[in-house]
């Protein structure tokens, strides 16, 4: 009773905070929507019929299925990559806004093809559409969790940065209980697969009004010397006043670690990525991250749901459907489930860890299962077997759902961090291109093979996780940097279930040793990150930081 009182005066306390990330986190409502909604189209016979796939061979409508699917994932990949030089000239805010918008447009075609045309010259008006769309949705997946993380406070940072997997998991669910809805109620025809293309204009809709309300990320306000507009920024955000000391003392954190780091043009962004070891490795994490997020074996699921429900036994489309909207609600409820209650208390390792290897293990009685019985028909393990595809959105929501975004976010350089997100969001839309054009060929022709290479997938990536990723939860943004120095693998493995008895006594020096070495052994010298690159204001600014308690909950 006592946590639940904490969590509701947090909610209270931190409101603007939340409303601000749910603001943003909408646009990823539309990302979830499209991944789920075109599966479950294709699926009906009345689309099938209008577009002639139906009468194709089973390669061809495969090979169709997967031009249809995966082209929204080759506008995303232009979308994630163009937005990093927007959101480095005009802000976070308006390139969002303007990613609302094509996405809206990217919907209505899609909506409206082959209306006065042959169903041909509609196709060819369809990729058009989904890869426009791509555009927008590839935007908001870049931009998004680099906003929601550069404005949150660090309590709540895994929180309001884990919404984007529950707005995923919304759009999911939502667009595949309209696509069961339709099969059921509309009679068959173009109105029954053009409804769910209409419908997910909403979400769009939605995101545009709601991020006008919000301000512009404080971190990109101080990187364009806009201190005062920074200043107003973190007071909402954390409803301070912006004279108030946390407010005053954030700020001069976020200027210390921006100190020589102004104005960076985006080709600069990518060179800086190899300016060290430690920067280097703090780039390359959040796009291998997302590189392994996709191999899990997810979105096989999210695009094809239908197809591998149908290969389990479920012969009608309206029962495969049916089938794919419950696993929607399931990895919602999941994914609210764990953010609510896990991903501040676990922390970011072990969700990851503990994710992967339970959906690797589903994934793994899925292979053995399908290789063991290949017929399409119903027998007591299919019951286990669809099981274990509920249980794998579980345990995706678990941890590998949402928490690359959150921890990638967090250990990307501030001053890179819109190039190393743009290259980690563009990272998931290569290789969800990838996972939407072979699934089709590999559910055809290996079959139970498939659920082996995702099954070993997930077990590589956590053990990836436990040996070669540190914990950041309730780490400031700007102490992150820290994490990397000293014996990086030392507090890797400290920080990893188990870890702490492995490595016996050996333990990595705290980030407060790191930070004031010098005081760590009694001396009363402080020594502040910078060296001769720092100005006497900066350090100044620096050191009057630590006045400021690590527990205040105004500190952003």
């Amino acid at each position: 009773m006592t946590n639940l009182k904490k969590e509701l005066q947090d909610l209270l306390h931190y409101r603007n905070a939340y409303f601000l990330a749910y603001s943003a986190t909408t646009g990823y409502v539309c990302f979830g929507w499209d991944i789920g909604l075109i599966g479950g189209v294709i699926a009906l016979p009345s689309f099938q019929q209008y577009f002639g796939l139906d009468t194709e061979s089973a390669s061809a409508k495969a090979a169709l299925s997967g031009n249809i699917v995966s082209i929204l994932q080759a506008g995303g990949l232009f979308g994630a990559l163009i937005s990093t030089l927007f959101a480095s000239r005009y802000g976070r805010k308006l390139p969002m806004l303007v990613s609302s918008v094509i996405f809206v447009i990217g919907s209505v075609i899609q909506s409206i093809v082959g209306l006065g045309s042959t169903p041909s010259i509609g196709l060819q008006v369809l990729y058009f559409g989904r890869f426009f769309g791509g555009v927008g949705v590839g935007m908001m997946a870049a931009l998004v969790p680099t906003y929601v993380s550069e404005c949150a406070p660090e309590t709540i940072r895994g929180r309001c940065t884990g919404g984007i997997e529950v707005c995923v998991g919304l759009g999911n669910m939502l667009s595949f209980w309209v696509n069961y809805a339709v099969a059921i109620h509309i009679p068959f025809g173009q109105i029954q697969w053009r409804l769910p293309m209409i419908v997910q204009i909403i979400p769009g809709v939605l995101f545009f009004f709601t991020m006008l309300f919000q301000p512009e990320s404080p971190r990109w306000l101080v990187e364009k010397e806009r201190y005062e507009e920074a200043a107003i920024s973190l007071a909402y955000i954390s409803r301070a006043d912006v004279s108030s000391t946390a407010v005053q003392s954030t700020l001069s954190e976020i200027r210390a670690d921006f100190a020589g780091r102004h104005k960076l043009s985006i080709l600069k962004q990518f060179r800086k990525m190899g300016e060290n070891r430690t920067i280097a490795l703090r780039c390359i994490i959040p796009s291998l991250l997302t590189f392994f997020q996709q191999w899990s074996g997810t979105n096989a699921i999210n695009y094809y749901a239908p197809l591998i429900f149908a290969s389990l036994g479920f012969s009608s489309t309206t029962a495969s459907l049916m089938a794919t909207g419950i696993y929607g609600v399931v990895k919602f409820v999941a994914t609210c489930l764990v953010l609510a209650f896990v991903i501040e208390s676990w922390g970011r390792k072990r969700t990851l860890f503990f994710g992967g290897i339970a959906q690797g293990l589903m994934m793994l009685w899925l292979g053995g299962y399908t290789a063991i019985h290949p017929q399409p028909t119903i027998v007591p393990a299919t019951y286990v077997s669809i099981l274990a595809i509920y249980l794998f959105g579980v345990f995706f929501s678990l941890g590998w759902g949402f928490t690359p975004l959150i921890l990638g976010s967090e250990i990307a350089p501030g001053h890179l961090r819109p190039a190393v997100m743009a290259l980690a969001s563009a990272t998931t839309w290569l290789f969800t291109y990838v996972i939407a054009q072979i699934t089709p060929t590999m559910l055809a022709q290996i079959t139970w093979g498939t659920y082996i290479v995702f099954g070993v997938a997930s077990v590589l990536m956590a053990a990836l996780v436990w040996v070669g990723v540190p914990e950041t939860t309730g780490v400031p943004l700007e102490d992150v940097k820290w994490l990397f120095e000293g014996e990086l693998w030392i507090r890797c493995v400290q920080d990893a279930p188990g870890g702490r008895w492995i490595l016996r006594k050996r333990r990595a020096r705290s980030i407060e040793e790191l930070k004031h070495p010098s005081r760590a052994k009694g001396d009363a010298v402080e020594a502040v990150p910078g060296g001769s690159d720092a100005s006497d204001e900066e350090m100044a600014s620096r050191k009057q930081s630590a006045v400021v308690a690590a527990n205040d909950p105004q500190v952003i």
